[in-house]
């Protein structure tokens, strides 16, 4: 059972869980649900979908930032404030977090677009290039360790605070 002592959670405790659980939650309706439909509709094999796919994940990368932004302030805040109960491990996860965002949005999106952009408007050729396979391959990986790591930390932030 729980009390109500145990809910009590200052507004950075509150709003670092929130945002985590949206961010988890949103990374996986669009991995799992939006792309695979966009996948099953046949809309990677048109010739715009690049552009098309570079503007969503523009926009959800930029959302990201902004929730990692507020992850790892209020896991600096809590830290500091001994609200966690490792502090270490929560700022490593945080920053892991962070880092991993910062590769979606200013390397990998953006050069995974590139190769996809078909500049030759009278080429009927729809092949995937090699390097596409390769990034594709690293951004599951990426999204693995975001989803791990995501998952410790909202249960590190969870917990109640004990000795350091």
């Amino acid at each position: 059972m729980i009390s109500f002592t145990q809910l009590n959670r200052s507004p950075w405790q509150s709003a670092t869980i929130a945002s985590l659980a949206v961010w988890l939650c949103s990374s996986l309706a669009l991995d799992f649900v939006l792309m695979p439909s966009m996948y099953a509709a046949g809309m990677m094999n048109e010739p715009g979908f690049s552009t098309a796919g570079y503007s969503m994940f523009w926009l959800f990368n930029r959302f990201e930032l902004i929730c990692a932004a507020l992850i790892c302030t209020g896991t600096l805040v809590m830290a500091q404030a001994g609200l966690v109960q490792s502090r270490r491990m929560t700022i490593a996860l945080a920053a892991t977090l962070m880092m991993i965002v910062l590769a979606y949005t200013y390397a990998l999106v953006p050069e995974m677009s590139a190769l996809g952009l078909q500049l030759d408007a009278f080429s009927n050729v729809s092949s995937v290039p090699a390097e596409m396979n390769l990034m594709h391959g690293l951004y599951w990986l990426l999204e693995l360790l975001k989803l791990v790591a995501g998952g410790v930390l909202l249960r590190q932030l969870l917990l109640p605070a004990g000795p350091q």
